[in-house]
């Protein structure tokens, strides 16, 4: 198990963004520009998060789909096409300035991307209706695939209008119901109008929708405080970090549950097994019921193998360019 390597993967916020147009010709990169030019030819949008030199389906997508003329000829009169890269390479990270980092960046936050590659369907604001990736089939089909989700996106519009029209505890329903599967981050950026609606119209909560959206906010400032201690590398300040968090209070559930994972994580990077251990058992009893949960006890399997594993010393590990002495035997024989 190498856990050298948790630390890093528990972390990977720090995202490098855009490099030249993976999708080629017919793209753009200029978010505001592009939803400009949205609005003045009333088409939406088609926004692509993509790691165009480190991703298998976003690679995948885009030589496939993405870049192809013939997708290009089925959705002009649809969408304006947009290319958020998040690459990896050094000399494509390199090339994006400090300005456009911060604001796709803010970007990723906002929609709540969560994996890549994500298409996002919006409207010309940048409101999203959709949320898909990577489809099997070519250009042909995927844009069919597309035209499905724009009547959804249709449907979803008229369904807020009628669920704003109705009262009480059932107006609310009605709205989170039409919200369908739209990230909690995105529902709270682009749609703080129906969030406020289904506040007033459900003020003890009885949705659960108000909890859910205070819990995503919470968790995004929490992981913004993280990430700083990821990119130095500094297990011992995340640590520090985590423990403050929990000793505040305020997280909850399978929300604390996900604080005390990363915690899992961290210590588990820095060898301290019996420690991680520990704080699966009280992942697992801050939300016994959830999906996580249940995937917890093959963790802690791995964590125990790991423990038990004798630990490697660096300083006794053969030089590769030094051939072993009975090779050598063998070899003058």
């Amino acid at each position: 198990m190498k856990t050298k390597y948790l630390f890093a993967a528990a972390f990977a916020a720090s995202l490098a963004l855009n490099s030249a147009f993976a999708g080629g010709e017919g793209w753009s990169h200029d978010f505001e520009a592009a939803k400009k030019q949205a609005a003045e030819e009333k088409k939406d949008l088609l926004i692509d998060f993509t790691g165009s030199d480190w991703c298998p389906p976003c690679k995948a997508l885009t030589s496939k789909i993405l870049s192809k003329e013939e997708f290009r000829t089925l959705t002009k009169d649809k969408f304006v096409l947009v290319e958020l890269d998040f690459p990896r390479q050094p000399e494509n990270v390199e090339k994006q300035s400090e300005a456009d980092k911060k604001r796709n960046e803010k970007l990723a936050a906002d929609y709540g991307i969560e994996g890549f590659p994500t298409i996002i369907l919006a409207d010309a604001t940048g409101k999203p209706y959709a949320y898909t990736g990577f489809e099997e089939g070519g250009p042909e089909e995927y844009v069919k695939h597309l035209d499905e989700l724009r009547k959804q996106g249709g449907e979803m519009k008229a369904s807020l209008e009628k669920a704003g029209k109705s009262e009480g505890v059932e107006k609310a329903k009605s709205l989170v119901a039409a919200l369908g599967e739209l990230p909690d981050m995105a529902v709270s950026t682009f749609y703080p109008d129906v969030v406020t609606q289904i506040k007033a119209a459900d003020p003890k909560d009885e949705t659960g929708f108000a909890k859910k959206i205070a819990d995503k906010a919470k968790m995004a400032e929490f992981e913004k405080g993280l990430q700083p201690f990821g990119e130095k590398q500094d297990a011992a300040g995340a640590l520090e970090y985590v423990a403050k968090t929990l000793a505040d209070g305020g997280f909850e559930g399978e929300a604390k549950q996900q604080v005390l994972m990363i915690k899992v994580q961290i210590l588990a990077s820095e060898s301290k097994f019996d420690e991680a251990i520990k704080a699966i058992d009280e992942a697992k009893a801050a939300a016994p019921d959830t999906e996580m949960a249940a995937q917890l006890d093959g963790f802690k399997e791995k964590l125990e193998e790991a423990k038990a594993a004798p630990a490697e010393d660096p300083e006794e590990e053969a030089d590769p360019a030094e051939e072993p002495a009975d090779e050598k035997e063998e070899a003058k024989e």
